[in-house]
């Protein structure tokens, strides 16, 4: 790759997309893409750890379907203002004409709650807590851009129903603990938990919380997002239980959505470089690449200790390159597909029972007995992803900024600034810095306390801290 991810961020995007094979945009539709099988790999890693994490904490699976009655979409008054002009509607069946219109699920709120309506009678149903692994189709007007921003998307959505809103708060703070486990800890993806203002919150929702990175040119992507939805669903929805006392009661609800194919695109920029990308051991389609070194004498040697070391690391997600390319034209494909650890075996390789590793991230090279191959790579793939998460988490934190005034505000990262409110009275200032700098309103952090200053915008006494940034 020729672009610099540093000076030129969106390009080396679009580049690596490409060059690495991770998906096709010649598809007929704008904003449908093709995922292709090198990324679908890695998506479905990602996939995996989270419905394990989701069913640990006690989630179960469903599947509900795609298609939404128009009447359903309605029943919630700010619900319908939010996500009726993005949806897809499918309008005819064969050579029939439906008598309502149906959405392409844009988000299943109003799906789901239909039949929770039917599922929950006594407080011996509750909690509910289900989760499904879905597609969602939106209109999305703004510029597309792979995984970052289609028309077409992959998530995971969960929603729970609770007989307490105590317990709905609770579980609120479950899916952020959730998201630190996964896309934290598992991903290395360094992000900031934000209470977003009551004017950018999930529509439907009483508060809701986003878990926001930064990209390799300073600016913000939604993550996983968690609403506190109170019983704003459950009175649309008629969604009650019979309490001890033998009287009805709504229940209180929330919903999580961590948005894989976004996850997968911080992915590919938090740890890429520009050699390509750098996948974590943990989420590696192929986890090691075995290459052989050999000049036609010692071919036949060397492939057999090769196919030996294969053999003997079944447990990890491994191949041998035996194609007739030459050995450096192969470290530069692995290298920009991003595989964690390549073993390099020759004829002197052969000769003393050894092989050579290679890190991905450090492009170190060591030799090693081959008596403790396995050891040396469970080692070094945990020891990969630990480096990953901790250089992220450095460069996220060089990109932590505060201001006082607007003359000190930055374009590169999160600036925390005293803000009048993150109510709808501080609105007007939020449209502001939006029209004038291009800066959005992220939200508030649940630790901060109360500031001393003014607003940064009004000048009026502050009442919260607010972080800003440019956005995706």
């Amino acid at each position: 790759m020729n672009i610099s991810k540093e000076e030129n961020f969106s390009e080396w995007y679009n580049e690596i997309i490409k060059e690495a094979d991770l998906c096709d945009l010649r598809y007929g539709i704008k904003g449908f893409v093709v995922i292709r099988p090198w990324a679908v790999k890695t998506i479905n890693l990602m996939f995996s750890f989270y419905e394990r994490m989701l069913e640990e904490y006690g989630h179960k699976p469903a599947i509900f379907p795609s298609l939404i009655p128009e009447h359903y979409l309605t029943k919630e008054s700010e619900h319908v203002e939010g996500f009726v002009p993005e949806c897809f509607w499918v309008t005819e069946a064969g050579q029939h004409q439906l008598k309502e219109r149906y959405a392409l699920r844009p988000t299943s709120e109003t799906a789901i709650y239909s039949m929770y309506n039917l599922w929950i009678k006594g407080k011996k149903d509750l909690p509910l807590k289900i989760y499904q692994r879905a597609q969602v189709w939106r209109y999305e007007t703004k510029a597309t851009k792979p995984f970052i921003r289609t028309r077409e998307f992959y998530w995971l959505e969960a929603h729970n129903c609770f007989a307490s809103k105590e317990e709905a708060e609770r579980q609120v703070l479950e899916d952020m603990e959730i998201t630190q486990k996964v896309v934290g800890d598992i991903f290395g993806i360094p992000f900031i938990f934000f209470k977003r203002p009551q004017w950018d919150k999930f529509a439907g929702a009483v508060n809701t919380y986003t878990a926001d990175t930064l990209m390799p040119d300073g600016r913000a992507l939604q993550l996983p997002s968690t609403h506190l939805l109170g019983q704003n669903f459950s009175r649309a929805f008629d969604v009650k239980f019979m309490d001890e006392d033998g009287k009805e009661r709504f229940v209180w609800q929330t919903c999580y959505g961590p948005g894989i194919s976004r996850i997968y695109a911080a992915l590919i920029a938090v740890h890429g470089d520009n050699k390509g990308l750098i996948l974590p051991f943990s989420l590696a389609p192929l986890q090691v690449v075995i290459v052989p070194i050999f000049k036609e004498e010692s071919k036949e040697a060397v492939l057999r200790r090769c196919d030996e070391v294969a053999e003997r690391l079944k447990g990890w997600r491994v191949c041998v390159d035996k194609s007739e390319r030459t050995p450096g034209y192969k470290f530069n494909y692995w290298e920009l597909k991003g595989v964690p650890l390549r073993i390099e075996i020759g004829p002197r390789d052969v000769a003393a029972n050894s092989f050579v590793l290679v890190r991905r991230d450090s492009g170190e090279k060591s030799s090693h007995s081959l008596e403790s191959l396995e050891e040396v790579v469970r080692r070094e793939g945990e020891a990969l992803d630990q480096r990953l998460k901790k250089r992220a988490q450095e460069w996220f934190a060089s990109r932590l900024f505060s201001a006082t005034s607007l003359d000190q505000l930055r374009f590169d990262g999160f600036v925390k600034v005293p803000f009048c409110s993150d109510t709808l009275e501080g609105k007007e200032c939020a449209e502001f810095l939006k029209e004038k700098y291009h800066l959005h309103v992220r939200g508030t952090v649940l630790k901060d306390k109360k500031p001393d200053g003014t607003c940064i915008v009004c000048g009026k006494s502050a009442g919260v801290y607010v972080y800003l940034s440019r956005q995706y």
